[in-house]
């Protein structure tokens, strides 16, 4: 059975499952889909079509379904879908979607956003990541499974980071950032690979040492980079690692890669 606090306001049409905590002073609008298990703690806003999962623990003055701060956006119902076993600490926003951009922002599982960290517009974020205090993405964003974005971090609109990458702090990222990279900086710069994420997924020394010969191929060989990133096309079946990297350099949209500051001029 749910417990719904006397001071919350729940919506008519509004679903909430088996289990569910509404805390003092909650808004929940009419069309929001709240998980078995979910305990939304006090003073928590969630409106657009939004849909929580089982086990969240949401704390006061998140902001979720909000309308996206986009010009493009007319006032269309629009959806935020968020994952199962998230922690969403307090003042954290997500905005819902635009219909431009796909129409949905969507969280995986198990995230963890501390304070004030914020997710832009039609952004998909994967499993397992980790938001430290006031990380922001723009909008149409796309993040990996298990990323570290440091506090105070900034991503700019159609940005992709791909998976078990480590932001660091006060770091502005304007380009795409290949998997298993770490960048740094005012202005982030790739500065290696994130050797402690792969160790904490269980890579061996073996893999570890592969992924780094091929980073120091592609990033540091001679030649310009596109000279470099053909000639290890073939290291992709060295290590799936490899393999994802270069899957993801493939998939460019909108972004330049984030590339070594040594290597910028000479890309």
């Amino acid at each position: 059975m749910s417990k719904i606090d006397p001071t919350a306001r729940v919506a008519d049409g509004a679903v909430i499952g088996e289990g569910a905590e509404i805390g003092p002073f909650c808004i929940i609008g009419p069309h929001v889909t709240i998980g078995a298990g979910t305990k939304l703690l006090s003073h928590v806003n969630v409106t657009a079509q939004t849909t929580i999962g089982e086990n969240c623990t949401i704390y006061p003055f998140a902001s979720l379904g909000t309308p996206p701060q986009s010009l493009s956006y007319k006032g269309e119902l629009t959806r935020l879908t968020i994952g199962n076993g998230c922690t969403i600490r307090e003042s954290v926003t997500m905005n819902a979607g635009t219909v431009a951009g796909g129409g949905i922002t969507s969280v995986g599982d198990r995230g963890y956003f501390m304070n004030c960290a914020h997710v832009g517009h039609d952004c998909h974020v994967g499993n397992d990541v980790i938001f430290a205090t006031s990380a922001t993405l723009g909008g149409h964003c796309e993040i990996g499974d298990f990323v570290f974005m440091g506090g105070l971090s900034a991503v700019h609109q159609f940005t992709r980071i791909g998976s078990q990458v480590m932001v660091g702090g006060i770091c502005g990222v304007r380009g795409d950032i290949i998997p298993f990279g770490l960048v740094n900086g005012q202005y982030a710069a790739l500065e290696g690979l994130n050797i402690i994420g792969m160790k904490r997924r269980k890579f061996t020394k073996e893999r570890v040492a592969a992924v780094r010969s091929f980073y120091q191929k592609l990033f540091h060989g001679a030649g310009v980079f596109a000279e470099r990133l053909e000639r290890v096309q073939p290291l992709a079946n060295d290590d799936p690692a490899i393999a994802e990297i270069l899957t993801f350099i493939a998939g460019a949209k909108h972004r330049a890669l984030c590339l070594p500051e040594d290597s910028k001029n000479n890309s």
